[in-house]
């Protein structure tokens, strides 16, 4: 079957061949377009079609039987799915009448076990790229605190010290001020006892007389 036939195929599906030709071009060109820019595409039940790298090899020419050397390429590869191998192989029947061929693809199947295989992957990149950020964002905010809480601290003792250094001026300063007067008291009475002395002495030189 070529490409024509496959319209004709489908055309009364379809609603008529111009519309069946524009769906067939529609659904290759996208399948195309995703494969060449490296994307896989897997229709459930059906097969997947993606890009292979094939590096640089030695193949052998099979008119002259040379060794030639293949440069390194991408080729397109087609994989059937389950429900596509289970039809070919006899397995499972094709449906009657106007019914679908691959609907759903069984438990098991290649595309179906591989889409979910993708999903929960990027499921997975998706939940560690969160806590990643979560995590870093949580070690930023833990490290201001810990700036934050050091300067206030910092601060405090600063503080704490001025006070004490102020707190213990003033001590030594009043200690100092009571201090000054009794040493100025003990000053004044020597004279006194001076006075006292010398009129004791006038007394008893008076009595001699």
């Amino acid at each position: 079957m070529n490409k024509a036939q496959l319209v004709e195929a489908i055309a009364d599906k379809m609603g008529g061949r111009q519309q069946a030709a524009e769906a067939v071009d529609h659904v290759l060109d996208a399948i195309v377009r995703a494969v060449v820019a490296g994307e896989r595409v897997s229709v459930t039940g059906f097969g997947s079609f993606e890009k292979v790298d094939r590096p640089a090899r030695y193949a052998r020419n099979p008119q002259t039987g040379e060794r030639v050397r293949v440069k390194k390429t991408s080729v397109p590869r087609f994989r059937a799915g389950q429900g596509f191998k289970d039809l070919v192989s006899g397995s499972k029947k094709l449906p009657r009448g106007g019914e679908v061929a691959v609907k759903k693809a069984p438990k098991g199947s290649l595309t179906g076990g591989a889409s979910a295989t993708v999903k929960k992957a990027a499921a997975k990149k998706t939940t560690a790229r969160k806590a990643t950020a979560v995590a870093k964002k949580t070690a930023v905010k833990k490290t201001v605190a810990k700036k934050t809480t050091t300067a206030a601290a910092k601060k405090t003792t600063a503080a704490a010290k001025k006070t004490a250094a102020k707190k213990t001026t003033a001590t030594a300063k009043k200690t100092a001020a009571k201090k000054a007067p009794a040493k100025k008291v003990t000053a004044k009475k020597a004279p006194a006892k001076k006075s006292t002395a010398r009129k004791a002495v006038a007394k008893k030189t008076t009595a001699a007389r």
